[in-house]
């Protein structure tokens, strides 16, 4: 499968025709034979965005899950709560990508990991204006995925059934770990989740090397344009093309 938008099109294109519903982590259980689609947002809110109207011209909806903690993007920015509300607006859900590595939580417990969720929680909801009801984990560890953590209110993607009734499929660093387009023409497993990250993809075929080179190199341009919308005629400061 190509890294490409029109790979994903057609990776939909697929689900549809290989006689699939596309659900979400509330309704599945009213289907047989169902999809979830998720999307982990780990570095590029803009991607995710770019995403989300992709599926909205086909008719899909997914689940977007977002990180409160990312070292990548501020959630309570103008630009970023934009792209999240905007995302909403596409027809799709917002999830919280929990990354448990920001805590110190030892010993590790599950009442200690349900408050630090639950706290997470809330701050994206004050972003979303709407409730948070499901969490993915951010590479969980061994810990978490054995426990299959039951929180309160919200629904867990790394816990019973989503891991034991369904087949689990994933795009994590840029590789299938198994041949997606197969199994879903297959038919072989009724129900799948399918994660992808919006991150990897693009309107032509890049391999991970000029992907991540890409992302890093363009945070200078993205700082010079944060700061000149905070600072008068930064052009006369500092050009654009100064920018290495």
């Amino acid at each position: 499968m190509n890294f490409t938008y029109d790979g994903y099109c057609s990776l939909l294109s697929l689900i549809g025709k290989s006689g699939y519903e596309i659900v979400d982590y509330n309704n599945w259980e009213d289907t047989k034979r169902c999809v979830i689609l998720r999307h982990d947002v780990d570095n590029d809110l803009s991607k995710a965005l770019r995403f989300a109207q992709i599926e909205q011209s086909k008719g899909i909806r997914s689940t977007y899950f977002v990180l409160v903690t990312s070292d990548f993007y501020n959630i309570f920015s103008k630009d970023n709560s934009k792209k999240i509300l905007e995302i909403i607006k596409c027809g799709h859900k917002i999830g919280l990508h929990f990354d448990e590595t920001v805590y110190s939580m030892k010993p590790w417990g599950h009442d200690v990991v349900r408050d630090k969720i639950l706290y997470e929680t809330k701050l994206l909801e004050m972003v979303t204006e709407k409730p948070v009801k499901v969490v993915s984990m951010h590479r969980p560890s061994k810990e978490m995925l054995i426990e299959k953590l039951v929180i309160p209110g919200m629904i867990n993607a790394y816990g019973t059934p989503f891991f034991d009734e369904f087949k689990y499929l994933s795009d994590s660093r840029r590789r299938w770990r198994e041949p997606v387009e197969e199994i879903v023409a297959s038919g072989k497993y009724d129900r799948l989740q399918i994660l992808t990250h919006a991150f990897w993809y693009d309107e032509e075929e890049k391999d991970i090397h000029d992907t991540v080179k890409i992302f890093i190199n363009s945070a200078n341009t993205q700082r010079y344009e944060t700061y000149g919308e905070n600072f008068t005629d930064l052009a006369s400061v500092m050009g654009m093309n100064e920018i290495c």
